[in-house]
Parts: structure tokens; C-alpha cells; sequence
């Protein structure tokens, strides 16, 4: 077998029924085939709105099951970026220029300073909502709507 040479990759050689994410809270585990497929559709979505290899993607999420899962998905489809929450707007208007960022990455209903720098900048703003009931770190990605 050959060894895993990309983030998709390395999700696929886990073992379909094994528990790839887990959450303190209760939530069911996510499995390895539940986050390759989670990986998938984040390929898809980002692809749908213009994201791709070589663009980067800013993650502004609080520590959980969901930053894990997408900072993995996101991988899967561009170089994803994760911020501090905590930074001032100073710094994510540093960050965020630096990086070059094609999109930020925020919890739905987050209130952050990175909001308004992204808005500044240009970047669109992607939502994560976090699904639960499909298991620990599963989510969806829309688009934020002005």
C-alpha cells in the first residue's frame, strides 16, 4: 500500500467504521467514512463558490470538533489558515492581507472583529454551521448572507 500523499488521502486510509472525531459533549463520533465524506462535499461546496488548490481559506473558529473536522475538509480542496478568535481587528487585518485569503471561515452567528476586516478587504465570508446529530464535527458551509 502506498503511503497518503494529500489530506483526502490520509482521511481515506482510516477504517470506514472507526471513530475519526469525537466531542466531550455527547455527540456520536464522527467516522473515517463519515469524515471522508464530509471532506468531499467541502470540496464540492468551496469549489461552487470559486475556491479551489492553491487559493487560501482563513478559519476564525472557537476550539471544537467542527475546527478540526474543517480545518481537515478545507485542507482537502485549498491551504487553510487558522486565526486566534482572540486576535484585534489590527491582526486579522494583517493576517488576512498576508495571507491573500479568498475567503474567511466563521461559526455561524460568531460575533469577531474579523467580520468587518473581511468586509474591508473584500473577502467573502463563509458560515460553518455546525450539524451535530450527523455527528461530532460534522457541518455545512453557506455562504453569509449581507
Amino acid at each position: 500500500m502506498t503511503e497518503p500523499s494529500t489530506v483526502a488521502d490520509l482521511v481515506l486510509a482510516g477504517a470506514p467504521g472507526a471513530p475519526a472525531v469525537g466531542a466531550p459533549e455527547g455527540a456520536a463520533p464522527l467516522t473515517y467514512a463519515a469524515l471522508a465524506d464530509q471532506a468531499a462535499r467541502t470540496v464540492e461546496r468551496l469549489n461552487a463558490l470559486g475556491i479551489g488548490r492553491g487559493d487560501r481559506v482563513a478559519m476564525v473558529l472557537p476550539n471544537g470538533p467542527e475546527s478540526a473536522t474543517a480545518f481537515v475538509c478545507i485542507a482537502a480542496a485549498a491551504t487553510t489558515a487558522p486565526l486566534n478568535p482572540t486576535y484585534r481587528a489590527e491582526e486579522f487585518e494583517f493576517y488576512l492581507s498576508d495571507l491573500g485569503a479568498k475567503a474567511l471561515v466563521v461559526q455561524a452567528g460568531a460575533e469577531s472583529p474579523a467580520l468587518a476586516v473581511a468586509g474591508k478587504l473584500g473577502i467573502p465570508v463563509v458560515e460553518l454551521h455546525p450539524e451535530r446529530a450527523r455527528g461530532a464535527g460534522a457541518f455545512r458551509l453557506e455562504p453569509m448572507r449581507p
